[in-house]
């Protein structure tokens, strides 16, 4: 049986032809996100098959993305690419200025064909200052974050129980940990999940 690489692999170089829903070849989570990498590096070594920065332009089903040590990456989105914003979206979500991570194949023209691609992806970890309306104000490492809850889509995991979407448990001065999607170049961020300890 082929593999998801092999299918992407196929699936830019064939232009498209064939290629089976993400779905089908199971789409990785957020929290999975960099779980799987490259099994052959040297440490210390940058990871081919790894890509991030903010999306400079897109066209057609390809991003050209600057990363944070000033290189750019040409990122190819198939059939086959799980893309996620806060939830499980499609390429018409990705936007100019947004950041990303993405994982895939390295073609031979240095293009990555994405496995999967995580659109504005923040994983924070800090204490309640305030809670207002439906904000939670966050202390991470000295600077206020603004978390926003998303009706519909935030939810809490207290300690071992499942995701509930009552975030009333959560408590000023509680540490908790957020997974959520960045408004680009503001402090603002909008909860997919926060995990308290307890």
């Amino acid at each position: 049986m082929r593999s998801r690489r092999d299918l992407l692999r196929s699936a830019v170089l064939g232009g498209g032809a064939g290629v089976v829903a993400a779905t089908a070849l199971g789409s990785l989570g957020p929290e999975a996100a960099f779980a799987t990498a490259a099994p052959d590096l040297e440490p210390g070594a940058p990871d081919p098959d790894f890509a991030e920065g903010r999306i400079r332009s897109i066209k057609e089903n390809t991003l050209l993305v600057l990363g944070s040590n000033m290189v750019f990456h040409t990122i190819r989105v198939v059939d086959g690419t799980s893309l996620w914003k806060l939830g499980p979206v499609g390429f018409d979500q990705a936007k100019p200025g947004d950041g990303l991570y993405a994982r895939g194949v390295r073609m031979p023209d240095g293009m990555l064909a994405a496995e999967s691609v995580w659109l504005n992806i923040v994983n924070i970890k800090g204490h309640i200052k305030n809670i207002t309306g439906q904000t939670l104000h966050l202390d991470h490492n000295g600077h206020e974050v603004l978390c926003h809850v998303v009706p519909g889509k935030s939810v809490a995991v207290h300690s071992e129980s499942p995701p509930t979407a009552d975030l009333s448990m959560l408590k000023v001065s509680q540490h908790v940990q957020i997974l959520g999607a960045w408004r680009p170049d503001t402090n603002e961020v909008d909860i997919a999940t926060v995990f308290s300890p307890h």
